[in-house]
């Protein structure tokens, strides 16, 4: 496997908040430029609802030498409106991979059977969210039959959606999966995961992975990571679940010890299955947590706990490196 990319987070809407409030062209071009030239990384996955900073972050990291994995994310809209979305995010990716030395990969949308409606029971991100995490839903019959039927809907608009981006993007494209998610990858160039371990997939994990070859296509890890606290690494994809949003200002809801370490073990333990199993490429999950600003002097509001960021981001906005921005960086000096 190559060096290690980096997802980069230009503003989600996620259940009435932003993840990134904060959004200038002139600290975009910085990060993308601290992201190839000192994270050593060969490509950027840009994530996010808004088109317009899509293209703005997209253009900085061609203009800093990445290559573009391009990530609209459509957020609690219906099938119908979610493909009108990434087919017009198509056409913008269509004119960057146009002007564009370095590679562009359009990636179509991110985990849709939970982020959007239709699918899994729900009426927002956070009670879908909710339900796919609930051990019951899992053991009534009722409720699994249900999930099930909604995972299927899922895969019958796949086909559609893959034919409009094809419509209005010459180039690769793909779709960052869930692990639970049935796709149909004969429809994408590149098959992508979203490769959380975690206590309950560890013993399967790497094998899960490693089934998706069968497809004779390249299989990459659009997400892998976990947050900076002792115990976050079994909790993967999960970990950023300890922030209680129902108090003002939003708390931890919990006593967690932080542990930049945790991270940087995580880095390495999955870097190793990577490679053993011959993954083509993965992405660490993520630059920045934007909006989980990191208060060592508060730990019930040091959000950042709650943060997959390798750096850690002040109120003010300033960020600094956590551990394994250091380590990624030297791995990745070590394999380019």
């Amino acid at each position: 496997m190559r060096s290690i990319g980096v997802n980069y987070d230009t503003g989600l809407q996620y259940d009435g908040r932003s993840t990134r409030n904060r959004f200038e062209a002139d600290a975009v071009r910085r990060e993308m430029a601290v992201i190839a030239d000192e994270l050593h990384a060969p490509a950027v996955r840009v994530v996010g609802t808004e088109l317009d900073r899509l293209v703005v972050a997209g253009e900085a990291a061609l203009a800093a030498g990445l290559d573009l994995w391009f990530s609209p994310m459509p957020m609690n809209l219906e099938p119908s409106e979610f493909i009108a979305f990434l087919t017009d995010s198509a056409a913008q990716a269509e004119v960057l991979r146009q002007s564009a030395r370095g590679d562009v990969v359009l990636v179509l949308g991110c985990e849709l059977s939970v982020f959007c409606k239709g699918f899994v029971p729900g009426e927002t991100t956070g009670e879908r969210l909710a339900l796919m995490g609930d051990s019951a839903t899992w053991t009534d019959p009722a409720k699994l039959t249900e999930l099930q039927a909604g995972l299927a809907r899922w895969g019958a608009v796949q086909e559609e959606l893959a034919s409009a981006a094809r419509s209005a993007f010459g180039g690769r494209i793909t779709y960052a999966a869930g692990l639970w998610e049935d796709v149909n990858w004969e429809l994408f160039d590149i098959v992508s995961v979203d490769a959380y371990r975690d206590a309950a997939n560890a013993a399967t994990f790497a094998d899960e992975l490693a089934s998706r070859s069968k497809w004779g296509k390249p299989v990459v890890a659009t997400e892998f990571g976990c947050c900076a606290y002792r115990g976050a690494a079994e909790r993967g994809g999960t970990g950023w679940m300890i922030v209680d949003r129902s108090v003002v200002p939003p708390v931890i809801n919990g006593s967690y010890e932080r542990d930049e370490e945790e991270q940087v073990e995580y880095l390495f333990e999955l870097v190793e299955e990577f490679d053993r199993i011959e993954l083509a490429a993965a992405f660490w999950f993520s630059f920045a947590g934007f909006e989980l600003p990191h208060r060592e002097s508060d730990p019930e509001h040091d959000l950042d706990l709650s943060s997959y960021g390798l750096v850690a981001v002040g109120d003010d906005g300033q960020w600094r490196p956590k551990k394994v921005f250091g380590k990624l960086a030297e791995l990745n000096a070590d394999r380019s």
